[in-house]
């Protein structure tokens, strides 16, 4: 008979997931429909989301060759029936304080940088790149990684050897932009980019490094069809890209540099953005949704 979710003590919220202890040395990592944009966790949610990320975050991990926390299948007994497909049992590890970003193309945070100092993140980069320009080889670029309410920040890597050391850091470099580079050849067989992601890295009783948190989901990833990469112009997302185009967009009425927090979703915002969620999902994985776990 499974546990009650009751059954285990909460220990943190975060902006989509849920963190509970199973015993001493493991943890169970729920991921829940809400869905955050610019610091902001918004009211409306995307039915289907924390499944969708677990999905896909369970089958990159099988995917990847890298150690990370998973210490169990998504069907473990452990799990309880209520949070069944959008939870995780995993390892407990001791959380770097870094975002671990990989930067395949010039985007987002990436190309507000390099407009303002040609740099991103401290890495000097070739003058004329546009709006979604390839880079002639992924980069390394960290960032804070911020409490709830506050925004992650571009730092250099100087910085992270500050932060975790520099034998550390360089692992978590190299660690970094091997993985992205797995996830973004196998995304590029099914006809998707990987311009970017975020990682956080876990150092388990042993000293090890370890993969933890999501991977490779639309919350954590940009993807693009790759038929229709084009520089110069913003590319047509599979992630929340397309919540934060509508948020900043006419229909919207949002003053992003006033006080007041983002206003709902409408339901073709909130159905639209499902859609490509699952579409992702299916389309790299080579899986239906309908056949994940949970309901």
């Amino acid at each position: 008979m499974r546990p009650a979710l009751s059954d285990y003590q909460h220990l943190a919220s975060g902006k989509v997931r849920e963190l509970y202890r199973v015993d001493d040395e493991t943890l169970l990592f729920v991921a829940s429909d809400r869905i955050s944009a610019y610091d902001y966790i918004l009211d409306s949610q995307i039915p289907d989301k924390g499944r969708i990320l677990t999905a896909m975050s369970v089958f990159f991990f099988d995917l990847i060759d890298a150690p990370n926390h998973l210490a169990g299948p998504p069907d473990d007994e452990r799990i309880p029936a209520e949070v069944l497909g959008r939870a995780m049992v995993v390892q407990q590890l001791d959380m770097l304080p870094v975002e671990a970003v990989a930067r395949g193309y010039l985007t987002g945070s990436g190309l507000l940088d390099y407009q303002k100092t040609g740099t991103v993140c401290g890495i000097a980069l070739p003058p004329g790149l546009v709006e979604a320009s390839k880079f002639s080889e992924p980069l390394f670029t960290p960032a804070t990684k911020a409490e709830l309410g506050q925004h992650d920040e571009n730092i250099s890597f100087d910085a992270v050897v500050e932060l975790i050391g520099a034998e550390r850091a360089e692992q978590l470099r190299e660690r970094t932009l091997r993985i992205y580079v797995q996830g973004a050849e196998h995304a590029l067989g099914k006809g998707i980019i990987l311009a970017d992601t975020k990682f956080e890295f876990g150092v388990d009783k042993d000293g090890d490094l370890r993969l933890a948190d999501e991977v490779f989901t639309p919350d954590s990833s940009r993807y693009w069809r790759a038929d229709d990469w084009k520089e110069g112009v913003v590319q047509q997302s599979f992630d929340k890209q397309f919540v934060r185009n509508w948020l900043t967009g006419p229909d919207s009425g949002w003053d992003r540099g006033g006080d007041t927090p983002p206003p709902p979703l409408p339901p073709e915002v909130v159905d639209a953005t499902r859609a490509r969620y699952i579409e992702a999902y299916e389309r790299i994985s080579g899986l239906k949704f309908s056949d994940w776990i949970g309901a």
